[in-house]
């Protein structure tokens, strides 16, 4: 049993898609606090200026005593609106666009409020898109408790998982030894990221999903991808 587990992503680019279908079970981890300035809420998408951030905003009064799952989006901005608008002005010459642009404003109903459930509805989505069939699990179901590494460890634990896929910064945190005293081996994420057709002049790596999906969008195959 390979599980990999990660927190919910707005827009995600390629390596946490990597991640999912390398996995027999995916653990969507919402029962962690906020972290600002991460890429929970944000992605990139490219334009001909270069990268552009879209940023989810959230309510942040109050996260540091609660967790993901709690999360409000902060409803008063009008970032659907924009959002779609910026995705519209630099992807609309595409080749994916047209039979896609009415699939992609579904995903921003107007009654999204909490932040976990909207990014794991879009989540499902994507994964569905690209032909990854991995069980997806809300860390929220499962009642694992723990911080950091005991945490991970727990919710292997839980799941009976003999292989822990993690992204490469679980060097700098995750306890190897007592994974490998409970029999679960831990390999560390090698992503190459693919090269694929791109608007917008040189090829620009690790942008949101929307990027690939719009411009390319062929289901998981990773034996057909190049590093760049």
């Amino acid at each position: 049993m390979r599980v990999s587990i990660h927190q919910p992503a707005y827009l995600p680019w390629l390596g946490y898609f990597d991640r999912i279908a390398r996995s027999d079970v995916f653990v969507f981890l919402d029962t962690v606090q906020f972290e600002k300035n991460s890429f929970t809420n944000r992605n990139r998408i490219k334009t001909p200026n270069g990268p552009l951030m879209l940023t989810l905003p959230v309510k942040q009064r109050g996260h540091m005593s609660s967790t993901l799952q709690q999360l409000e989006i902060d409803s008063r901005q009008p970032w659907r609106r924009k959002h779609l608008a910026s995705i519209e002005a630099n992807y609309r010459k595409s080749p994916r666009f047209a039979a896609h642009w009415p699939r992609l404003q579904a995903l921003y109903p107007e009654d999204a409020l909490n932040f976990s459930d909207f990014c794991f509805d879009q989540l499902c989505f994507w994964c569905a898109e690209l032909g990854i069939t991995t069980e997806l699990k809300r860390a929220t179901d499962l009642g694992v408790t723990g911080e950091k590494s005991e945490l991970v460890e727990n919710i292997c634990k839980s799941l009976g998982a003999t292989c822990y896929i993690s992204g490469p910064f679980g060097r700098d945190y995750l306890n190897i030894d007592k994974f490998d005293h409970q029999n679960i081996k831990v390999e560390i994420q090698n992503f190459a990221h693919p090269v694929y057709p791109q608007l917008h002049g040189d090829f620009a790596a690790a942008m949101g999903i929307v990027d690939y999906w719009l411009n390319d969008g062929r289901v998981w195959a990773r034996t057909e991808w190049a590093a760049p």
